[in-house]
Parts: structure tokens; C-alpha cells; sequence
């Protein structure tokens, strides 16, 4: 593998949360770049993903700001829409998505059709904030305390976007 090479971080981040937020500062200990996936870009406004693509970019990018070490590392965020077709997956996103090493992601689905894949080593985070974007969608349609999963600048998002 290419050390060289910025290493991929895909995930759906329906919303982005402080345990996306804490893979990527372990991945910048690890990795000199580092390019966002997102996947499923193509859907929004649905109970498991219900945020388009550019809020989604949005939120990433708002925390971003707030966490300069890592944001230095980032070479770009870019959409991933999916296929539908696990064997087609993988080259569909190395079609989408610059060139790149290394692949991290909290998916076991993705983990699976990477390492099967072969062309990628697939690097495993340590779930230090067991946070899921599930729970953060359960609490905001139950009207529980969401908030503190999130980046103050993503609550602030997800606020003037009518979150609840």
C-alpha cells in the first residue's frame, strides 16, 4: 500500500457526529491526507437519511472548522451515491473518488466489500465515543437530548435547517 496515497473515510454521517469526529483525529495520527466519502449521497428526506448531500457537507465541514488539526489533513470531501450491487461497489467508488491508500469507516458492510475487494487495506478505529447516527436520529424524532452527540456547529446546523 501507498503511504503516500490520502486514505478514504466513508461513511453516510446522517448526521455527522462526535464519534465521526473522533475517528478522524485517531486517523490523523495515522495518515498524512485524508479524503471524506459520503456515502449514499443521492438520498435525503428519508427516517435513515434524511439530510441531502450539502447538509451533510455542511455539517463535516462546520466541524472542520472548529478542529484545525485535522482540517488541515483534509484534501476534499466528495459525494458517493450508491449502486445497489456489493460486487460493482467498491470500483464504482474508486471511479468517484480521487486515488487513495488506505480505507477507514465504522461500516461492517463497507469493511466487508473492501477487504473482499483486496485493492485497499481496510484499518480498523477503536470506538472510543460509541456514538451511532441512529441513536442521534432516535433522540431528534423522540425529542430527547441529541445535541450533546453532535459538534456545537452541527447542532447549530441542524437547527436552521428545522432539525428537531
Amino acid at each position: 500500500m501507498n503511504k503516500n496515497l490520502p486514505a478514504l473515510f466513508i461513511g453516510r454521517f446522517q448526521p455527522f457526529h462526535k464519534g465521526h469526529l473522533d475517528a478522524l483525529s485517531q486517523i490523523v495520527a495515522r495518515e498524512n491526507k485524508i479524503i471524506i466519502g459520503i456515502g449514499s449521497a443521492q438520498y435525503s428526506l428519508l427516517p435513515e437519511n434524511p439530510f441531502t448531500v450539502e447538509d451533510r457537507t455542511r455539517m463535516i465541514a462546520a466541524a472542520l472548522a472548529e478542529n484545525p488539526q485535522i482540517q488541515e489533513r483534509i484534501q476534499t470531501i466528495i459525494p458517493a451515491p450508491d449502486v445497489h450491487e456489493d460486487a460493482a461497489w467498491v470500483a464504482h467508488v474508486e471511479k468517484l473518488l480521487p486515488v487513495f491508500g488506505a480505507v477507514y469507516t465504522g461500516s461492517p458492510e463497507v469493511k466487508k466489500l473492501f477487504a473482499a475487494a483486496g485493492t485497499h487495506e481496510v484499518k480498523n478505529l477503536e470506538m472510543r465515543k460509541p456514538i451511532s447516527a441512529t441513536e442521534v436520529r432516535r433522540r431528534m424524532k423522540n425529542g430527547e437530548n441529541w445535541k450533546e452527540l453532535l459538534p456545537k456547529s452541527v447542532s447549530k446546523i441542524l437547527k436552521e435547517i428545522n432539525a428537531k
